[in-house]
């Protein structure tokens, strides 16, 4: 099955963090991803930029609104995502656990799988 496991982080946390501390949780991230991808259940991760480099993206009534980030209203960003082929939603929740991101994040963990069900 697979499952996603998103990385959602508090606003101004990679601000508070400095470069020197955000560098090293990046390379934790990166080993972290390298060991799932050891274990053959990684499918695909990437690492997010700051939403002030997005953008998001309606269209209501035939009407296509665009606002560029940073997205003030929200309290948290996605950080980044890790896809995994595992056998159960409590393997996709050990992963998750032991994801460094767990310790100043949130992971939230998905199935993948219909929008209808």
């Amino acid at each position: 099955m697979a499952y996603l496991m998103l990385i959602i982080e508090p606003r101004g946390q990679r601000e508070d963090r400095g470069p020197t501390q955000g560098r090293a949780a990046f390379e934790s991230m990166v080993r972290y991803g390298e060991s799932l991808k050891q274990r053959g259940i990684l499918v695909a991760v990437q690492s997010l930029r700051h939403d002030r480099h997005g953008a998001r993206l309606a269209v209501r009534g035939g009407k296509q609104t665009v606002v560029d980030g940073p997205f003030t209203e929200a309290k948290e960003l996605v950080g980044g995502f890790f896809l995994l082929d595992v056998g159960t939603r409590e393997e996709a929740l050990a992963c998750a656990a032991d994801c460094p991101a767990a310790q100043w994040a949130t992971i939230e963990v998905r199935e993948i799988g219909p929008c209808y069900e």
